[in-house]
Parts: structure tokens; sequence; C-alpha cells
């Protein structure tokens, strides 16, 4: 048994990890499934069946353990099956819609489970990855691939996106989800959430990422839940017949296309006033774009929900930097809590 494990030693720099994806350094995927299948679990409720990893073991050989959101859904106590066909009963002691991500309490773990470590740092295009989980019930199966994209924003069926999320190649199928998306030396990188199946799609699969494991998970095992913050805004793609429309001299940013009634924004950023005929297009004109937040440039809406989701929190104010009727100011909002996922819509 190990004491709180939820970190990872110093990375290597990142002149040395973009060596490694040049020279298409060999995985070892044997020794790879070897080191982490035991840290891997089956997580079992009445709706079906799921995979999770050992996040944090305590030495009084209570575990923590992360999945996603929609593999527990309701449950209150899971089934959660090890590696060498021992399970136990776990408490779902927290769970996150909008990040896809919760937590199982396990006590009593067996003595060979060990937390894996999680990345501080995001994974780089091109390198290759492994997925460790029970695609179709079939328990400790590995895939492997490599890291197709990150920053995605991966849309829901219910209606709002996930932002910062890993694109792989790896497969992931039903049942993968919640497991790890491992790098060669057994760190998570991302949590397994959802393939595409569209008959036009081939190989993409998406991962919640680490940053959002270590944003998320810590508040989910201490409190039960994770307060999102929210600005109160619908955005439009800064295309470029849009941003010719409004005259705004950039290359990208986060168009403001509406300000909700009663929300932080409201009465600091403007939006849409009309819209104007564009190569035969209407294309809306009169809002913001913001292309900067805390001085940190934003030149996509993925940029600006990462921004929100994994460094502000409900109350804090923040600086916007605004291309506003040819002008650029800085204006400041103070951001509120998320609504329910029924507006979940809204940034």
């Amino acid at each position: 048994m190990t004491g709180v494990g939820a970190s990872l030693p110093a990375d290597p720099s990142d002149a040395a990890r973009t060596n490694q994806v040049d020279a298409g350094a060999a995985c070892g995927y044997a020794s790879l499934y070897d080191r982490t299948i035991d840290s891997v679990v089956a997580i079992r409720t009445g709706d079906g069946l799921g995979s999770g990893f050992a996040y944090r073991v305590a030495d009084d050989g209570s575990a923590f353990f992360v999945t996603n959101a929609h593999v527990v859904g309701e449950a209150s106590n899971v089934q959660v099956q090890f590696a060498r066909e021992e399970s136990r009963m776990g408490t779902v002691v927290g769970n996150d819609t909008f990040s896809d991500l919760a937590v199982v309490r396990v006590d009593d773990t067996p003595d060979y489970v060990d937390p894996l470590p999680v990345a501080d740092e995001p994974p780089q295009h091109g390198e290759k990855v492994a997925a460790v989980g029970n695609p179709f019930g079939l328990e400790g199966t590995i895939t492997h691939g490599i890291v197709s994209g990150t920053n995605r924003s991966m849309p829901t069926t219910l209606g709002f996106t996930i932002p910062d999320v890993v694109q792989t190649d790896a497969p992931i199928n039903p049942g993968n989800s919640g497991g790890p998306l491992l790098s060669c030396d057994g760190t998570v990188i991302g949590v397994n959430t959802a393939g595409i199946t569209a008959s036009e799609a081939e190989n993409i699969g998406f991962s919640v990422s680490a940053s959002a494991v270590r944003t998320v998970v810590p508040e989910l095992i201490d409190d039960g839940e994770f307060e999102h913050t929210f600005l109160g805004i619908g955005t439009a793609r800064a295309t470029p017949q849009l941003l010719e429309a409004n005259g705004f001299d950039a290359t990208g940013g986060v168009y403001v296309h509406e300000v909700y009634a009663d929300a932080p924004a409201n009465g600091t950023l403007q939006g849409t006033t009309e819209t104007v005929l564009v190569d035969g297009e209407q294309v809306p004109v009169g809002g913001d774009l913001i292309v900067a937040i805390d001085g940190q440039s934003v030149g996509s809406n993925e940029a600006l929900a990462s921004y929100l989701f994994t460094e502000t929190r409900p109350g804090d104010e923040v600086t916007l930097t605004v291309l506003r009727d040819g002008d650029q100011q800085n204006v400041t909002v103070t951001l509120g809590e998320r609504p329910s996922p029924e507006d979940a819509d809204r940034s």
C-alpha cells in the first residue's frame, strides 16, 4: 500500500518528450499492462458496466477510484471488481455531470492496488497511448494508439460540451468509459469517456483530460460536488466572414452572440445587435470579440472554456480584453455559479 498518491513526479522536459515522439520510441505495452492492470477496475451498476482506476489509496486500506459520471449514473453504491477476481461494494462519494467525472470510495481495498499517477502537463500530438478497461464486458482489455488532438470540446447528449478533452485513435468502446488513457510510463493523461460510432468516423475517441481530473476530483472527494463558473454568454465561431463583417482586426477570438439576462456578464459584455448578409450567409454583427482573459490570449471558444473550467471558481473576478466598435478595452466580470445541466449550453 502507498499513502496518498495522485501526483506525478517531475515530467521530462518538453524537448525530451518531443524527441521521444519524433523518434517514434517504442512503447512497451506488455510491461505497461502488467504495471497498471491491478489499479484498473470494472464498475458495475444495475444499468451497465464501466471502468475506473485507483486515484488515491490511504493507509487504512480505503481507496478512491475515478470513473465517469455517466457510468455511476444515479447510483449511490456500485460493485467494484478488481483484476484478480476480487470484488467489493463501493460508495459514490461525488459526481460532476459537466466534466463527466465521478469518484467511488472502496473500503478494505486489496493490498496490490496502487494509485496511478496523473499527468500535470498536457500530452503531445502523436504521443503513444494505451486505453485500459472493460469494453463490452471484456475485462482487462488494453488497446493502443496515439494522441490525435488536445483541447477539444466534446458535445454531450445533455446539450452542453466538455472542454479540454483529449482526442485519441486508441479504440474506445462501451465499457471503456471511466478507464484510464495512459502514457507509455503508466501516467494517466485522460479518462476515457466516448468514442464516435458514426459511419463516417474512424478511430475517434475522447478522454476527459488529466487537468480536469486534477481540478475536479479532489473537490469531489472532499465536498461531493464541483462548482463550475458561469460567465453567462452564448457564443459564435469567429469565422473570417464574421471578423470582416464586424471590422475586427483579429484572426480569432470568441464572438459574444448573446448575453443572458441576470447573468454575470449582463451589462458588461455586448451581444449581437443585427445580422448582415455576407457571401449569401447571414452573419451576426455588433457583439464583442473576446481576445484575452486575465492577460492570456483566447483564440477560440475552446480556449475560453478551458480557462474558465481549470483556472477559475465562482466569485472570481476576471479581466476580459474585448474588441468593441473598433477599439480594444478591458472589462471585469465577477463569475457566478453555472446553472443546472438543463441550461448547460451557456458558458
